[in-house]
């Protein structure tokens, strides 16, 4: 029987990040400029310091039509407390772990740095192809 593979194998390398200093408004014009619901957050080293998703960006966007501006860093819309996934674990336990959350990506971590990242669909892609 084959062994499933990992998520190595099926991430996205290199992948879109934000600065925690970025103007949310930035942040939201290139999450709609490369139709991704949502990147890491980055500091000036590279560290992983939080998430922003499409539906943080609301709060941002409800905020700029009562002020009718933009206001913020995506510092102060990010989840700053990430999950994350290890570069060698198997798609099985990624898809579990998908499972068992809400979420619809997760950072991928090797020695502690950001090396990528894995959705939902990159998943559903490897299963199809293996099974």
């Amino acid at each position: 029987m084959n062994q499933p593979a990992t998520v190595a194998a099926v991430m996205s390398r290199d992948p879109v990040t934000f600065s925690p200093k970025l103007e949310i408004n930035h942040a939201v014009a290139r999450l709609l400029a490369r139709n991704i619901s949502g990147a890491p957050v980055v500091d000036e080293t590279g560290r992983l310091v939080g998430i922003i998703t499409a539906k943080y960006c609301f709060k941002a966007a409800l905020h700029a039509s009562y002020y009718q501006g933009w206001g913020g860093v995506v510092a102060d819309y990010m989840t700053p407390n990430v999950q994350t996934m290890d570069i060698g674990l198997d798609i099985v336990t990624a898809a579990e772990r998908f499972l068992a959350t809400p979420f619809r990506r997760f950072p991928i971590l090797e020695d502690g740095l950001l090396v990528g990242i894995v959705t939902r669909l990159d998943l559903l892609r490897a299963f199809s192809r293996q099974w």
